[in-house]
């Protein structure tokens, strides 16, 4: 079977959720993916943000084949070792004590609004609370996430959401301080916000952010889904900013392709769940748990963190250039290795992406104008050079 009567066969049956590119993707080595007709890809999307350390790594291969023969299932009426190393690295690393562990990003914060929901009952027994979330924002796409997810056309469909979700604007104190009620309970916000267009917190911002909850006895709940786990050059990104939130959401790299989330919480915050108030069936599995265990391993085997700032850092100053270069790209945005170009609103760049896949270089868009760069974070210079060399061969000639 070809590739074109494969991905005919497959439309024949998967649901139309996505807007798949015309590719069938093979296998992958470091950061190059390959496809079933051989052509190869230089990877800047590390399947959004996931493939921290690019694919095939034999530690993380022989990690989790050694697992599959142990066990890979028991189900959370009995402790695994895996879940409860993982679990206890990850708190030591981001100083918040417990963890729960999910199946995905948007599971963990759907766990997060449950946490912080259940936390502000117990303080005075009302239920009409309130959480504040940002425009712009993406948090998933489940019920309650989405609920917190700040573009429109991704909720009305959907309507009626949870309730009690008030939007104010991202980096933009003054909006947060106008949505504030007796009943605010939670903030909720993406350190980066990633598919909203790249857009890091300023740092009076969060700060701000951070005092307001302090001041009124408020949970922050930050999403580090995407920009957590070292992408943007240290292990979480709020590390950056000199605050810690009362609770966190974690996925993505976490797993590097297993699937895994977690959502961690300050001890008195965590404490209001109890047994009987959430839970899932495979979440923090021995198999998943074995892949965040040796993604620890890799982050402390050597400074990848350092490593992210110093490409981030050559990533950011290249693409900067390239926007010096072309009218239609009007700016660069971001944080280590998770970068956004931003370009023209007429621009056609859904067009330029297309083109950009079919020269051997996988990026993704992002807020409908941005070109998100959230390669692995073992990429070196070099890779940057010759992702440069592909975007700017595909900007020579109009789209």
């Amino acid at each position: 079977m070809n590739t074109q009567e494969f991905i005919t066969a497959a439309d024949g049956h998967l649901m139309h959720t996505y807007n798949r590119y015309h590719i069938v993707m093979d296998h992958g080595d470091g950061v190059t993916l390959y496809d079933a007709d051989g052509k190869s890809y230089l990877d800047f999307g590390a399947g959004i943000a996931v493939f921290a350390f690019g694919y095939n790594h034999p530690y993380l291969n022989g990690a989790l084949k050694a697992q599959i023969d142990k066990l890979v299932h028991t189900s959370n009426y009995f402790y695994n070792e895996p879940a409860g190393r993982a679990a206890g690295r990850l708190a030591e690393l981001s100083g918040l004590s417990r963890v729960f562990f999910t199946n995905s990003g948007t599971e963990a914060i759907e766990g997060a609004l449950k946490l912080a929901r259940k936390y502000a009952y117990l303080k005075d027994g009302s239920n009409d609370h309130e959480i504040i979330a940002m425009n712009h924002s993406f948090h998933g796409r489940s019920m309650g996430s989405l609920s917190v997810t700040g573009t429109k056309h991704y909720r009305d469909p959907f309507e009626p959401l949870i309730g009690g979700i008030r939007f104010a604007e991202y980096n933009n104190l003054d909006s947060v301080k106008a949505e504030l009620t007796e009943k605010t309970c939670a903030i909720i916000l993406e350190t980066v916000q990633g598919e909203g267009g790249v857009y890091p917190a300023d740092p009076e911002f969060l700060k701000g952010v951070r005092q307001l909850c302090d001041e009124r006895g408020i949970l922050m709940i930050l999403d580090e889904i995407q920009c957590g786990m070292g992408r943007t050059g240290k292990m979480f990104a709020w590390q950056h900013y000199g605050v810690q939130p009362d609770i966190m959401t974690l996925a993505k790299a976490l797993g590097c392709g297993l699937p895994i989330g977690a959502f961690l919480a300050k001890e008195e915050v965590a404490a209001a769940l109890v047994p009987g108030d959430h839970g899932t069936t495979c979440g923090g599995n021995p198999l998943s748990a074995t892949a965040a265990n040796a993604v620890l391993d890799l982050f402390g085997q050597s400074d990848v963190t350092g490593h992210v700032a110093e490409v981030g850092a050559y990533l950011a100053d290249r693409l900067e250039e390239l926007a010096g270069e072309y009218d239609m790209i009007t700016g660069r945005r971001g944080l280590g290795l998770m970068q956004g170009l931003v370009f023209r609103e007429d621009y056609p760049l859904a067009k330029l992406v297309q083109r950009v896949i079919d020269s051997g270089l996988i990026v993704f868009t992002a807020g409908g104008n941005v070109i998100r760069f959230v390669p692995p974070l073992i990429i070196e210079k070099e890779h940057v050079d010759e992702m440069i060399r592909i975007l700017k061969g595909c900007l020579e000639n109009p789209v």
